[in-house]
């Protein structure tokens, strides 16, 4: 598997609180990759730092063999970075296929007189629901009328339906119950089988172990260590996160 974002000596202040300490991590392409560590280790902090949010005070990030810098999140949309956040960023008066279509909407025309091409975005929205075998009852419902499950899906697809090379997933299934969470990972593993990179922030550990390919453990804003989940077990991560364990 070749490199497909690489993390170097990223470092974070706010006023006086150091977030992110010379952090350095690689994600691999077509494997999903866990970010795990305590509340404040830094996890979210990175994920904003990748997804154009935040902006490092040292160090930086090379994508796809390149150095970027993205200065906001929809650099790092078209660079092919999507994110699902905690909240989604769902509108739910909005229906499926105007919340897919949001902010990338399709049109006829140009400037005051451009129309919706609403009828194209209907059939895009299908065939991209279709794609991950997400179970809606139609992309006309709107947001609110779903499930925990089906609205955690829709953000899902929104992220992988625009030719996106990675996909960074905040604690997915946070608040669904069994048979959602179920669903959600399988999702989560489709997109693997399909070629995206997954980062994966994560405090279920069990969860971890059945996903991911490669773990990387932050402790108080460091990046502590690496392991290949294939060469480690649960108890090894967790003595890692708390410090019990040296990398």
């Amino acid at each position: 598997m070749t490199i497909l974002l690489e993390a170097r000596d990223v470092s974070l202040a706010f006023g006086g609180v150091r977030a992110l300490r010379q952090v350095s991590l690689s994600l691999r392409d077509g494997e999903i990759t866990a970010l795990v560590g305590d509340n404040g280790a830094g996890k979210s902090t990175l994920v904003c730092c990748i997804s154009g949010i935040h902006r490092p005070d040292r160090g930086g990030f090379v994508f796809e063999g390149r150095e970027v810098t993205f200065e906001t999140p929809r650099h790092a949309r078209e660079a092919g970075i999507e994110t699902v956040h905690q909240n989604l960023a769902l509108v739910e008066d909005l229906t499926v296929w105007q919340n897919l279509f949001l902010n990338r909407e399709i049109v006829r025309g140009r400037g005051p007189l451009s129309l919706l091409r609403r009828g194209v975005m209907k059939r895009k929205a299908a065939a991209m629901v279709a794609g991950l075998a997400v179970n809606l009852p139609t992309v006309s419902s709107r947001v609110r009328r779903l499930s925990g499950g089906q609205r955690q899906a829709v953000a899902i697809c929104r992220a992988a339906g625009f030719s996106s090379r990675l996909v960074i997933m905040d604690e997915p299934t946070a608040a669904l119950g069994v048979r959602e969470t179920r669903r959600v990972e399988e999702l989560i593993c489709r997109l693997r089988d399909e070629g995206h990179a997954v980062l994966l922030v994560s405090h279920n550990f069990d969860q971890v172990m059945r996903l991911a390919d490669q773990v990387w453990v932050m402790r108080a804003g460091h990046c502590v260590a690496g392991r290949r989940v294939a060469g480690t077990s649960a108890e090894e991560i967790v003595a890692l996160i708390t410090g019990a364990q040296a990398a």
